[in-house]
């Protein structure tokens, strides 16, 4: 499994459209690409900061959409973010929201 992550700073009391857009938008088109395995998006206390995290179930799936579809997604959220989102990708090696084992090399 493979992760994406997204650091995003919100222009100023835009959190609750942050919100409604990734629900209504975001979220249907990660849906719509494939290997996508879910998202979590975390607003940070007085909802000036996000961090989306999206999970693939490989790499080759993640950099898909990351050429194709999130360009789409960060031109729709443009009207609420400053500066440029900083992106992380992750392998992960383990979660309690798939059954994943551990696959660090001993």
């Amino acid at each position: 499994m493979f992760a994406r992550s997204v650091s995003i700073h919100l222009k100023a009391n835009s959190s609750v459209a942050f919100s409604i857009q990734t629900e209504n938008e975001t979220v249907p088109t990660l849906r719509k690409q494939e290997g996508f395995q879910g998202e979590l998006t975390f607003l940070a206390p007085g909802g000036t900061d996000a961090v989306a995290i999206s999970l693939w179930d490989k790499k080759e799936n993640a950099d898909a959409y990351a050429r194709t579809g999130y360009p789409g997604v960060l031109k729709s959220l443009n009207r609420l973010i400053e500066g440029t989102p900083k992106v992380q990708t992750y392998e992960v090696a383990n979660s309690t929201f798939q059954k994943i084992a551990a696959t660090v090399a001993a």
